[in-house]
């Protein structure tokens, strides 16, 4: 199918073509079209317009409505005060216009990006041989979102797991295994992933604090790294095995949170560790980095420590070994130079933000990073209890995310429960649907919040029927459904000749907003807008119920046809917007 145009860019289009007929200086002039209480939409571009060309602007307005066509798209047009146009659409061009869209059925008349290009997406990196702990939520949520929406767009998407497996505290573990082997011994198959990630987890807490208190078992275990680095056969093998053993826990903890992560997908730190020799050779010759003190640094004139002085990017440690800095730049010349990719997405915390801002421009100097490819932050804000402090337990531990999760659908399950006799839900519907709702609860509660911001986690909220949650909006969905049950014979047809009430109209023209709304979020990289288009599509929806009846014996056929066919465009939309955001839309709750 063809995308649809939306009715604001073609109201845009005729004042746009008005203004330069009354204004030739103002050809190819934004009228600056906005939803309007006053009516459909406001445009108050004819304001700078006129200052700019020393005009009255109500006697420009004034011009400009003359050369406006009416009766088709435009039932009426007006001036408003110093020289803003009120704009009402016909009831006819509202229907026709989602008429195309219903058509659509796999894309809703949302149009593929003129220029699509290839996005490679770093997001859901934990970490080897520990467990994922509430802090690793976010980059995964946000990033798969994110991820949706670019494909969905027509943007080629490669994602990438940048999971932590290279460095010191592989040769810490790897020693202290060696020299404890009794302490992982766990040759039953039965044990889950779960299980296993728990006892590497408690392993690399005893060789921390091993690694902290005792210096000769320090010296032994860098030697150790040595030997990783340089391929000893018997390290590696050790360190294959918490790879191997971590992925099957991570694909668990994905599985969970309803999300999917492929293999190939995951190249961590040690997919780099070919590279990082060159990197550092061409950073060094290009006079990119420097020595200083024996380490390889890039310095930049506005990063300064407390002392005034200047904080390097240490690319190279004095002693040989390489930093985090060394696997990310050659991670950006892997994704730009062999995956080509013209735009790299880094959904990562807030608090590395001067870590990146450096790496970037590191690699804008070394000609890695140029017009033709650039890198973006996707920057997050931290998870907080209901205290406003980062979220933890009543012991004062990381909250392990699996536990996150098990109560998340816990709490849902008993809401789905208690709703469940009136749908007449099998024990088995209870429990997917209890996953469905708690799962997409703790997304949604994500997603919702800007990503950049700090926000409260509070489960009793995030599970609430009320207010701005996942669960409004499935129930939303599933009352769609139940209404095109009980339809009978009564199917959704639409009707451009009906006069439509108030609620109808403000429905019709927030659904015909999806397509401006998931491009303005894909541009952005903000999800959180499409959490809120839906919220407030979920929101007209209601009053639409409230005001105008659908299945009424009262109704003509046809208006009855027309409001089932608002009904079912407004349920495929909400699908559509909550599968981009990576929730799930039960068709009974």
């Amino acid at each position: 199918m063809a995308s649809v145009t939306s009715l604001s860019h073609s109201v845009e289009q005729r004042l746009a073509s008005a203004l330069s007929a009354a204004l030739p200086e103002a050809v190819g002039a934004d009228p600056l079209l906005r939803r309007s209480d006053r009516a459909d939409y406001q445009a108050n571009g004819i304001l700078a317009l006129a200052k700019k060309s020393k005009a009255n602007p109500r006697e420009l307005a004034t011009q400009v409505v003359s050369q406006v066509v009416t009766g088709d798209l435009i039932k009426d047009i007006e001036v408003s005060g110093p020289g803003f146009l009120n704009v009402t659409i016909t009831d006819s061009a509202i229907i026709e216009n989602l008429g195309a869209r219903y058509a659509d059925a796999g894309r809703l008349g949302v149009p593929v990006a003129d220029a699509p290009g290839t996005t490679v997406i770093d997001y859901a990196q934990p970490n080897v041989a520990k467990e994922m702990h509430v802090g690793h939520l976010r980059s995964a949520v946000i990033g798969a979102a994110v991820t949706e929406i670019l494909e969905f767009t027509g943007e080629s998407v490669v994602r990438r797991h940048h999971i932590g497996d290279w460095g010191t505290q592989f040769g810490m573990l790897i020693q202290y295994l060696d020299e404890h082997p009794h302490e992982l011994d766990h040759k039953d198959s039965r044990v889950s992933g779960e299980e296993a990630m728990s006892n590497l987890d408690r392993l690399y807490k005893a060789a921390r604090r091993l690694f902290d208190a005792d210096e000769e078992f320090k010296t032994r275990a860098r030697r150790r790294v040595v030997n990783l680095q340089a391929g000893d056969p018997h390290t590696l093998a050790v360190w294959q095995r918490f790879v191997d053993e971590s992925k099957i826990y991570f694909f668990s903890v994905f599985e969970k949170l309803d999300m999917e992560i492929r293999d190939e997908d995951i190249v961590g730190e040690s997919g780099y560790n070919d590279m990082l020799a060159e990197t550092c050779r061409l950073l060094e010759e290009s006079g990119v980095a420097v020595r200083s003190e024996g380490a390889l640094c890039v310095f930049f004139d506005d990063v300064k420590g407390p002392d005034g002085n200047p904080v390097p990017l240490i690319v190279q440690k004095s002693d040989g070994g390489y930093g985090y800095a060394a696997t990310d730049l050659s991670a950006i010349r892997d994704r730009v130079f062999q995956l080509k990719a013209d735009r790299l997405v880094y959904v990562v915390d807030a608090r590395q933000s001067l870590h990146f801002k450096m790496v970037f421009e590191t690699a804008r100097r070394a000609g890695w990073l140029n017009g033709e490819a650039t890198a973006h932050q996707l920057a997050f804000g931290t998870v907080l209890g209901k205290d406003g402090k980062p979220f933890k337990t009543r012991e004062g531990e990381t909250v392990k995310l699996v536990d996150l999760l098990d109560e998340a659908v816990d709490r849902a399950t008993a809401v789905v429960r208690e709703k469940a006799e009136k749908v007449g839900l099998s024990e088995r519907a209870i429990e997917e649907n209890g996953r469905y709702v708690g799962v997409g609860a703790v997304k949604y509660a994500d997603l919702s919040t800007s990503a950049v911001r700090d926000y409260k986690f509070d489960l009793d909220q995030m599970v609430s029927l009320n207010g701005d949650t996942s669960v409004y909006l499935q129930y939303a969905y599933a009352r769609i459904q139940s209404i095109l049950r009980k339809a009978g014979e009564a199917r959704p047809v639409a009707h451009p000749e009906l006069e439509l009430a108030p609620a109808e109209r403000a429905l019709g023209l927030h659904l015909d907003q999806f397509g401006e709304t998931v491009h303005e979020v894909a541009a952005a990289y903000e999800p959180h807008k499409l959490a809120a288009y839906l919220y407030q599509l979920a929101s007209h929806l209601t009053t639409f119920y409230d005001q105008c009846h659908v299945l009424s014996a009262d109704n003509a056929p046809e208006v009855v046809e027309n409001r089932l066919f608002l009904v079912d465009l407004t349920g495929r939309t909400l699908h559509k917007g909550m599968a981009l955001l990576g929730i799930r839309t039960p068709e009974r709750l």
